[in-house]
């Protein structure tokens, strides 16, 4: 992997046409031991957020050693990169075949579930495989609701009273019961998680079955840029939610109990940038090489905010506008697409045009795992990058909610 000081350097050299993913290992390796230090249990990284090789490689030394798996596909690409790691299939709702090979290939001894009619069909693979049902650990989810960019309490989730009723009948077949729940994707509001714990003390309280295990799960929320023209409260350190987590577990009664986490955003955003080259300066308007199909489908849902930094091509010798002037330039993908449009415009200097760069900071959470193929476009080119993507001079622009400027979308 070539390997540059920082993204600014990596497209002045190689000036390139298609986007560029700059990927910063030290940074992702100082993420995971900054969550690790800060964590008390153990730590699963959620291998949705970013499943690259490179990615699982450098957590495996900086000492993650359990990831959160959900498919056949995660099981292997973990295993291919830390054949000792534990893997922990917390995708609550299971192909029977997929929990086969979990439990007999790769030795998988931990799952979530919130229906009896999974608990069925786990029981009848550990009595077809003849294994020891002591061995294995089901973890109830229980449904949670609360303050967070991306709330995930609608698809999974069973209510206290069936959570209790689920871990009295895993307990009666023999099996170690635990407690888990996913409180949302960058959850800012550490109230969330202290009433997700509430909420797990009440079912353990009602269902007075031995719990081997609590799972708090992620929305641990990683650091992105903000509107210097708006001020807001900012975001508490990570240790500031996980003392307020634990205080939490403490009053549950949750103290001896042990705990595991599944960090992913908090841990793997910093870690990427993506430098994507201007094909066309239209107006207020920039048709960029990268899009909601590609690498920007976490900014396209508008919940969050993306630092943006302008690398101007020394070609380019003559420019309209000024470099010192922000404006907001709405930003449409490289696809034929018409939907192809971003929902928060960047900011970014007056002077911008046709054949600069822009590197996008910040998006190694989910934006390599959600690009597709759509159209024919599929960045994959990856350069290694030494500096963090805000060292040096600040990002001279920033994305921000469109909304917020009284603009309507077009078309409606």
């Amino acid at each position: 992997m070539p390997r540059f000081a920082s993204g600014r350097e990596a497209a002045l050299e190689l000036r390139p046409d298609h986007p560029v993913y700059c990927f910063r290992p030290s940074v992702l390796a100082a993420d995971a031991r900054a969550f690790l230090d800060a964590f008390p249990g153990r730590t699963a990284y959620a291998v949705k957020t970013n499943d690259e090789p490179m990615v699982l490689e450098t957590l495996a030394r900086a000492g993650i050693t359990a990831f959160d798996v959900a498919s056949p596909h995660e099981f292997a690409a973990v295993r291919a990169v830390a054949p000792e790691a534990e893997l922990l299939y917390m995708h609550p709702v299971k192909a029977q075949a997929d929990i086969r090979l979990a439990l007999e290939h790769y030795r998988i001894r931990a799952t979530a579930l919130d229906h009896e009619d999974e608990v069925a069909k786990i029981v009848r693979i550990v009595r077809a495989l003849d294994l020891d049902p002591e061995d294995l650990t089901l973890f109830v989810r229980i449904a949670s609701k609360g303050e967070a960019a991306y709330e995930l309490s609608k698809k999974f989730g069973a209510a206290p009273g069936h959570a209790a009723e689920l871990l009295q009948r895993i307990d009666g077949l023999g099996i170690r019961c635990g407690i888990c729940f996913h409180v949302g994707s960058q959850v800012e509001d550490a109230a969330t998680y202290e009433r997700a714990v509430a909420t797990a003390a009440e079912v353990r309280d009602a269902a007075r079955v031995p719990i081997s295990a609590l799972d708090v799960g992620g929305g641990f929320p990683a650091a992105y840029a903000a509107d210097p023209r708006r001020p807001q409260p900012p975001m508490p350190p990570l240790a500031d939610i996980i003392a307020r987590l634990m205080g939490a577990v403490e009053r549950g009664g949750f103290a001896g109990t042990p705990l595991v986490a599944e960090p992913g955003r908090v841990i793997v955003a910093r870690a990427f940038s993506v430098i994507a080259r201007v094909l066309l300066k239209k107006g207020q308007r920039l048709y960029i090489n990268d899009g909601i199909w590609a690498s920007l489908s976490d900014s396209w849902t508008g919940k969050i905010v993306l630092p943006v930094r302008h690398i101007p091509d020394p070609a380019r010798r003559r420019r309209a506008g000024r470099a010192d002037k922000i404006e907001p330039f709405r930003i449409y993908g490289a696809t034929c697409d018409s939907v192809d449009v971003l929902s928060r415009p960047f900011f970014l200097p007056e002077s911008v045009d046709t054949g600069d760069w822009i590197e996008i900071g910040h998006i190694g959470a989910y934006s390599l795992s959600l690009r597709t193929r759509f159209n024919g476009f599929y960045p994959d080119t990856f350069v290694e990058v030494d500096t963090p993507f805000e060292a040096g001079p600040a990002p001279e622009g920033f994305a921000e909610p469109e909304r917020r400027m009284g603009v309507a979308p077009e078309g409606g």
